[in-house]
């Protein structure tokens, strides 16, 4: 399979306080990968890593073969990641399809791209609520939002940072049977979550982050199948 990210080495910090040590892994073409781990270990500076907001003082990250650690946050979604980030941060004065036109895109030259039309179809409750705001959806209605707008720039990435929390099981059930789908046309995505079960069913490996570093990786048999390894490293 074709490499599409690579994060290798990588160290970021907060002013003083380094959080990420060494930290690298690895996502191919078409690929699922999970990011797990407990609160506070480095999973959301991974991503701010990769997305430019925050900037690594070592090592290297490379999205299609670019390098891209010392990028500003817009260039790197230009070059392609798409980022559905903790606490949904959609445009709370923007309509449902205001907020989607607003980021509409296809820098990647996707040659059957997302339209607000095709994201009504893969959320038919964004259709209906199309003209409300932002800030009038429900907490479940605005991840979807959130989704959606991050898939209307075409990523060949998507990246989703804690892609189910504090959300209703209904509306779970919904995440989850969305990002099967776009699995099954090939969507490239780096997700961090909690729910193991979920998670071990679409994706095709994890990584588990302990400390700013990798301490595990494989595949979801492997992930699954390793009581001791959940309870250690994910309290479960």
């Amino acid at each position: 399979m074709t490499e599409l990210l690579k994060v290798d080495e990588i160290e970021s910090s907060y002013g003083e306080s380094q959080v990420l040590f060494g930290m690298s892994l690895d996502i191919a073409q078409g690929e699922v990968v999970t990011l797990l781990g407990r609160n506070g270990m480095g999973k959301t500076t991974t991503v701010r890593s990769i997305m430019g907001i925050i900037r690594p003082h070592a090592g290297v990250i490379r999205y299609n073969s670019q390098e891209i650690h010392a990028y500003p946050s817009f260039k790197v979604a230009q070059a392609g990641i798409g980022l559905v980030p903790e606490g949904r941060q959609i445009f709370p004065n923007l309509s449902v399809h205001e907020n989607l036109i607003a980021t509409e895109a296809n820098r990647t030259g996707n040659s059957d791209p997302w339209t607000s039309d095709k994201i009504y179809e893969l959320f038919p409750s964004l259709k209906v609520r199309q003209n409300n705001m932002g800030n009038q959806l429900s907490g479940g209605e605005q991840q979807m939002l959130a989704v959606s707008r991050a898939l209307m720039t075409n990523p060949g990435l998507l990246i989703l940072d804690e892609a189910t929390e504090g959300l209703a099981p209904l509306v779970r059930a919904e995440i989850w049977r969305v990002l099967e789908q776009l699995k099954s046309q090939n969507q490239s995505i780096l997700v961090i979550d909690k729910n193991i079960d979920a998670l071990t069913r679409i994706a095709d490996r994890h990584y588990i982050i302990e400390k700013g570093v990798v301490v595990w990786s494989g595949d979801s048999d492997a992930l699954k199948s390793d009581e001791e390894l959940q309870h250690r490293y994910l309290g479960v």
